[in-house]
């Protein structure tokens, strides 16, 4: 069966020898309900392919919604953003691990910056986005077209009233309307990609002024009014009849809901209007419950994820609550639920572990280019602490950012200021039993501070897990805010299938591997078929000791069965970690331990003692009597089946050698390994 277009970020990227197999993969990943579904969309499309269903923008009539915020704010850095604007009209863009790159102004919209492949108008349902020979690589190609950029413009005119940004946003628009006509091409085949371009589109439209924006004036500029609107109208129809569903509604069914929940707040000038916003709102309604723990920690159980589901719940209900339609206390709560996570998962200095995949993309850039990773975190705290008056998100964020600014107007600032601070505050929670995290460590927010974040949690969400790592029983640490024991990251999704496999991988993480094999199945980029099952067995915390013990089944389901269960023992005054590993089982087994180290850290191993140094700061790690040591950096696979090992991925496209240690062995039977891991701070009497 063809893999349909909600499959996006729940699809593998397949070849074409291997499509057969995905395919099967993916069908067993089913119910016999979504089969049926999928069955029926692909009629539908077919449909759409001979002219059947296609969107006919009617007159549009009325007048736009209410902007997010009122007074839209002016308290800015003025040259800052016309910096920003200025490098888009002369061409220069930032996508990805490509900086500053040369495009033009506007950039060929079908043309994938990163490898030049320019894409096919052919109709959108037929091409297949994951053909890197007829695509290029389709992250890079949609990044651009997700039209961030706009909006950096519209700022720009917004605090200068510089007409040359208006005519630029104008250029903008009008090349993408006639670069990509309806329904052809890449950009018209992906709900979530067209639901990202209109709230960009949404906040562009109000910072120029609405209804009375420069760029509609004249009898040219409501030609262009009229050109854009039917091109709104026909991204809404688009999300409208091509909802992701079922194993693929994840985080992108909420963002196709805001998406066209904003647009039809933004734009209700349509007969259709009215039902494109009851059914996006139900959708957000429910969906914000449904995709969050009950302890405030996201399904997929992917960090930068539950950053993009809160950013979508945020913006959706500012928008919500400015035209009168807001949701109610259990949408809210959900949202702060999710914060209460963040804040208590990052580490002073402001980090937060890389668990589970992450793309760094945004649902809207409100600050310039450059500026807005890793900070997203901090800057949802900061707006959570202005929301819902809580001094402990004001604590962690730091400052007041200029998204916050933005998306609250410029009395945020005063808010926020107002939120009383301290100097002692204890992590928001130490335990997340639904989700399965837990924090181990003391010194809370401060620069002694040892933060342990430990992951007992389920795979991810759904039957295809899309963004989840086999990372059951990792764990990472820092250190008065600095990296030791790190995440190794994502590095890229759909054009780099061994580097794919390898960093969602059990090996890529601060776990256990049993006999070279990832504890869940692996099938495909964004397709896990077996997963693996945590389960916390007991977490206490006392003055002195910190444990926490859990188990997993994803090796039960070898020849002979194993169960991984591990203990982590903290040991408060002597700042002491002890992580003892047992493998249930009845035969032999190869067993490696795996602790990734942050590159920043300089890792040495003498008579068995590995030691990693940085800042002043130094760990000793002590391993299993019965198992040999390897440090491992930068290994690239050189032949088939061998695993690369040792990178450390920074951000999407990006990665970069650095150390892991491995105490690998053989076992026979109930076999119980312990590790020591000592920590030495510049305050220890041993420094």
């Amino acid at each position: 069966m063809a893999a349909t277009r909600d499959d996006i970020g729940g699809s593998s990227a397949p070849q074409p020898q291997g499509r057969l197999q995905w395919t099967l993969s993916r069908l067993r990943a089913m119910s016999p309900r979504e089969v049926g579904f999928r069955l029926r969309r692909k009629v539908q499309e077919d449909a759409e392919r001979a002219g059947i269903g296609l969107a006919r923008p009617s007159q549009p009539s009325g007048a736009s919604g209410r902007p997010w915020v009122l007074p839209l704010p002016q308290g800015f850095d003025v040259a800052r953003y016309r910096r920003a604007a200025d490098r888009i009209l002369e061409g220069r863009f930032d996508v990805f691990a490509l900086e500053d790159v040369r495009l033009g102004f506007p950039p060929r919209w079908n043309v994938d910056p990163k490898t030049g492949v320019e894409a096919p108008l052919e109709f959108g349902f037929g091409i297949d986005y994951r053909d890197a020979t007829r695509v290029g690589d389709i992250k890079y190609l949609w990044e651009i077209n997700r039209h961030l950029e706009l909006v950096t413009l519209a700022q720009a005119w917004h605090l200068s009233a510089d007409e040359r940004y208006a005519r630029g946003a104008r250029v903008m628009i009008d090349s993408w309307l006639e670069a990509c006509p309806y329904p052809r091409g890449v950009n018209w085949c992906a709900s979530l990609e067209h639901a990202i371009r209109l709230v960009n589109w949404s906040f562009a439209w109000q910072l120029f002024g609405g209804d009375e924006a420069p760029l509609f004036k004249g009898e040219a500029g409501r030609a262009f009014r009229r050109r854009w609107l039917a091109g709104i109208y026909r991204h809404c129809h688009f999300i409208a009849r091509h909802f992701s569903r079922h194993s693929s509604a994840n985080n992108h069914l909420l963002g196709e809901a805001a998406g066209l929940f904003i647009a039809s707040l933004t734009w209700p000038l349509w007969p259709e209007s009215a039902r494109w916003r009851s059914q996006s709102r139900s959708e957000l309604a429910r969906e914000a419950l449904l995709q969050t723990f009950e302890d405030g920690v996201n399904r997929e159980q992917a960090v930068w994820y539950h950053h993009s589901v809160a950013d979508m719940l945020l913006i959706a209900g500012l928008f919500a609550r400015a035209n009168g339609c807001g949701f109610d206390v259990r949408y809210w709560g959900a949202l702060e639920s999710m914060l209460d996570f963040l804040a208590s998962i990052m580490d002073v200095s402001g980090g937060v572990p890389a668990i589970g995949d992450a793309d760094q993309g945004v649902l809207a850039r409100l600050v310039p280019a450059g500026e807005s990773w890793p900070g997203v975190y901090r800057s949802l705290l900061a707006s959570g602490a202005v929301l819902f008056a809580r001094p402990e998100f004001r604590h962690k964020a730091g400052e007041l950012d200029d998204k916050t600014r933005w998306l609250l107007g410029d009395d945020a600032a005063a808010r926020f200021a107002a939120l009383a601070g301290s100097s002692a505050w204890l992590p928001v929670r130490r335990s997340f039993p639904r989700a399965g995290y837990y924090i181990l460590g003391d010194e809370f927010e401060s620069p002694e501070e040892v933060r342990i974040v430990a992951d007992a949690g389920a795979l991810g969400y759904l039957s295809i897990a899309a963004h989840g790592h086999a990372d059951a029983l990792a764990f990472t640490l820092t250190v008065g805010g600095k990296p030791f024991l790190v995440d190794s990251g994502t590095f890229a999704y759909h054009t780099e299938r061994v580097w794919r496999r390898y960093f969602r991988g059990t090996s890529a993480h601060n776990t256990v591997m049993v006999d070279g094999e990832d504890q869940s199945v692996f099938a495909g980029a964004f397709l896990w078929l077996r997963h693996a099952a945590a389960t916390v067995d007991e977490f206490e915390c006392s003055r002195g000791l910190q444990v926490l013990v859990a188990h997993h089944n994803g090796y039960q389901r070898l020849a002979d069965p194993v169960v991984h269960r591990r203990t982590w023992r903290y040991d408060t005054p002597a700042a002491v970690l002890a992580v003892r590993d047992e493998l249930l089982c009845s035969a032999a087994h190869a067993a490696e331990i795996f602790w990734h180290f942050a590159p920043q850290c300089q890792v040495t191993c003498e008579n068995g003692r590995v030691t990693a140094e940085r800042d002043g700061i130094r760990l000793e790690l002590e391993p299993p009597e019965s198992l040999s040591v390897t440090l491992v950096s930068g290994r690239d696979p050189k032949g088939k089946g061998e695993r690369p090992l040792g990178w450390v991925s920074s951000g999407f496209d990006l990665k970069a050698p650095a150390t892991t240690v491995v105490f690998a062995g053989h076992i026979r039977g109930d076999t119980r390994l312990e590790s020591r891991l000592r920590i030495l701070r510049p305050h220890s009497p041993a420094l």
